[in-house]
């Protein structure tokens, strides 16, 4: 009895870490004074992205799959528009959407900020997927004027500064 009791107390714990599910998104923007642009790689989970986006538009549009809605860019648009938003030398600048790419289970989206000669400071705000999963956590990496920062976004901050 000892024994299952033993084995019991062992394999729960294990259990309740390997049905945990991660809500992360990564978003990369890279500077590029050649091009004086900024472009921007944001990584989110399909079915959370999904799930959302049914909740806020009342469609399913069923990501990645052969039956995919032909309106899925325009959701996409309206929603990062809605809660992505990027702050050049302190003026909110719109993104040009340029596309998305899926790779299994993650969507890519590519975004790009066109004119920006000399870049002072950026502020990003994303609060993707916080309102429907709480634990979310939305990572932002910027690569600036040769410096590099991290900022880790969720639901009691959702906006991160660089000054360079």
């Amino acid at each position: 009895m000892k024994l299952k009791s033993l084995y019991l107390l062992l394999l729960v714990p294990l259990l309740a870490f390997s049905l945990h599910k991660y809500y992360i998104s990564l978003c990369e923007i890279d500077y590029i004074p050649e091009k004086q642009s900024i472009e921007i790689t944001m990584g989110l989970f399909v079915n959370d992205l999904e799930y959302t986006l049914m909740k806020d538009f009342n469609v399913k549009i069923n990501l990645n799959t052969k039956e995919e809605s032909p309106s899925s860019n325009k959701y996409f648009k309206a929603y990062l528009n809605e809660h992505f938003k990027v702050i050049v030398n302190n003026v909110e600048i719109p993104f040009d959407y340029i596309g998305k790419e899926y790779d299994d289970d993650i969507i890519r989206f590519y975004l790009e900020i066109a004119n920006v000669p000399k870049l002072n400071s950026i502020e990003v705000f994303n609060n993707c997927l916080i309102r429907d999963f709480q634990d979310q956590q939305n990572i932002i990496k910027i690569n600036a004027n040769k410096k590099q920062k991290t900022f880790y976004l969720d639901n009691k901050t959702y906006k991160g500064l660089l000054k360079l």
